[in-house]
């Protein structure tokens, strides 16, 4: 097999007309060809250097299908939302799903599941399944260390899962939103390697500085882009893309090849800007895919140049995967996997006496995983704080999804909603039920919904319903992916038709219960203070 083209050569730095010639998925030989002419360039496969497939609402297999026609060839996923459902068994779905596709799948081992002890999760991956899963060919890494308080307190746990990732030669991603300083020192020393959560540019500055690797991070919830995209100029080794979260309307329109679109736009150098798409994750990560070099697996792209970068047609070894926008391999069955205790919720259970004191109110902010947060008087009516519609102060509720518990209710800023509720098992990372309201009636009509698919995303306003169910460990469909994302898009125009602003009003509910993330969250146990990494009271 031969294909000809304008070789772009990121190892090199060069780009050359020539012929790649390719036997058994393996590049044996490049041919240059001097004073040739060709309409078409070659480019080293795309890799998302950080992913949650679990976002996608598809499972891996599903995901590959998309994300090819977008010219991804591999991703740097972490498998921790199913593994707070599942544990151990739910990375090893992940593992084997993505193994049906030719899509290059590098997972990585849990590192904090639980996330913390301050909520309820599924499952548990202590200290010895870390090191099992480290001891994996095919688990490449060690997942974001999300618990940076245990990295700088020498968290016994925390040293020992590090320690493993460090013995078995493989790296370990960071999760240090805010971190700097002295703090920051221990962190990079301790052998993390990189971080996506990054929240300021002096921040991004000072971790380069120490040589950590800055992913430039833009999903359907966090949009970073614009913030870090500078750095790609000054520091080209050290950058990555990633999506880290994204939801399947998003990855339908597009996926890294738009970072890279936005990149060239800007007028960044081109290759600066495919070597952070490829050359950099293949190379941190220790990665099997090719970079069009004799001797490499047979991963490009074909793109119309490079200053538009249209993916015409993306090859993982050797094998025509997607041509014209469309994957050309089928879509397999998905296996149906989930820990889901279905309940009812009555809106009894949802009451909060007034105390006589002011509320703890969250912020959410759009385009962003972290809140922030106020102290505003509450509305009372009959001895009971509720939703206060004119001051956007709605009730939020996460309902433990494991086993039988009363709510926990607090209340939130930012979601815009004049009237019905919504309702999602996703909610990061421990994936419990949350809801957020106009009023009790719905947002129990919506928990409810969820409950008796046992998972999914739904809106509700009086009789109107309408549901996304996910079978899959109540975070993922096992439809088409083109079909999720047709669906995805109707409940999201629902959402927003209930007057929410929010550019991604499920993702952005998702995160709201994360407690790793300055800085007030919401868990099944009650309002949580990032900042002091403590639970809290609603009232003052």
């Amino acid at each position: 097999m031969e294909i000809s083209g304008n070789i772009v050569d990121l190892v090199e730095n060069a780009i050359y007309p020539g012929i790649i010639e390719i036997s058994e998925g393996v590049i044996t030989r490049i041919k240059k060809e001097s004073g040739k002419h060709y309409d078409t360039f070659i480019t080293p496969g795309l890799v998302d250097s950080h992913v949650h497939i679990e976002s996608s609402m598809m499972v891996p297999s599903e995901f590959a299908r998309l994300a090819v026609r977008h010219g991804t060839v591999a991703s740097i996923s972490d498998p921790h939302e199913i593994a707070n459902v599942l544990g151990v068994p739910g990375v090893d779905y992940m593992v084997q799903d993505g193994k049906l596709v030719p899509f290059k799948f590098y997972f990585g081992a849990p590192s904090s599941v639980p996330a913390t002890p301050f909520e309820s999760s599924g499952a548990s991956i202590g200290t010895e399944d870390v090191k099992e899963l480290l001891r994996r060919d095919d688990i490449k890494y060690l997942s974001e260390m999300m618990n940076f308080p245990g990295v700088l307190n020498n968290d016994p746990e925390v040293m020992a899962k590090i320690a493993a990732a460090t013995k078995s030669g493989k790296p370990v991603d960071g999760h240090a939103p805010g971190l700097t300083g002295e703090a920051l020192k221990k962190y990079f020393k301790a052998g993390i390697t990189t971080d996506h959560e990054t929240l300021a540019r002096e921040e991004a500055q000072e971790k380069l500085a120490l040589g950590m690797k800055l992913l430039i991070r833009e999903g359907s919830a966090a949009k970073d882009f614009d913030t870090f995209i500078g750095f790609l100029d000054t520091y080209p080794e050290q950058c990555m893309f990633c999506s880290d979260d994204k939801h399947p309307d998003d990855l339908v329109a597009g996926h890294i090849n738009v970072l890279v679109q936005r990149a060239l736009a800007s007028g960044l150098d081109r290759m600066k800007v495919l070597r952070c798409a490829s050359l950099t994750p293949v190379q941190h990560y220790g990665l099997d895919a090719g970079l069009l070099q004799e001797g490499d697996a047979a991963d490009f792209l074909e793109v119309d140049n490079l200053s538009d970068f249209n993916v015409l047609r993306t090859f993982i070894d050797g094998q025509l995967v997607a041509e014209r926008g469309e994957a050309r391999f089928p879509m397999v069955a998905a296996g149906i996997v989930n820990n889901f205790k279905q309940r009812s919720v009555g809106a009894a259970e949802l009451v909060v006496r007034d105390e006589g004191n002011n509320l703890k109110v969250i912020e959410a902010l759009d385009g962003q995983l972290y809140t922030g947060r106020s102290t505003e008087s509450p509305k009372v009516m009959g001895g009971n704080v509720v939703s206060d519609l004119e001051r956007d102060i709605l009730k939020i509720a996460v309902i433990n999804r494991y086993q039988e518990a009363p709510p926990a209710i607090g209340f939130i800023r930012g979601f815009g909603i004049k009237g019905g509720a919504i309702a999602a098992s996703i909610a990061h990372d421990s994936h419990n039920v949350i809801a957020v309201g106009a009023g009790d009636e719905d947002i129990c009509a919506a928990i409810n919904a969820v409950m008796a698919q046992r998972g999914g995303i739904c809106t509700v306003k009086g009789s109107q319903e309408l549901v996304l169910p996910l079978p899959v460990a109540g975070l993922m469909s096992d439809l088409d992916g083109k079909e999720v994302a047709a669906l995805y898009t109707r409940i999201d125009r629902s959402a927003k038709d209930l007057g929410s602003s929010l550019t991604a009003p499920f993702m952005t509910l998702s995160f709201m219960a994360l407690p790793v993330i300055p800085r007030l969250k919401m868990t099944d146990r009650g309002l949580f203070d990032v900042d002091r990494f403590e639970p809290t009271s609603v009232f003052e």
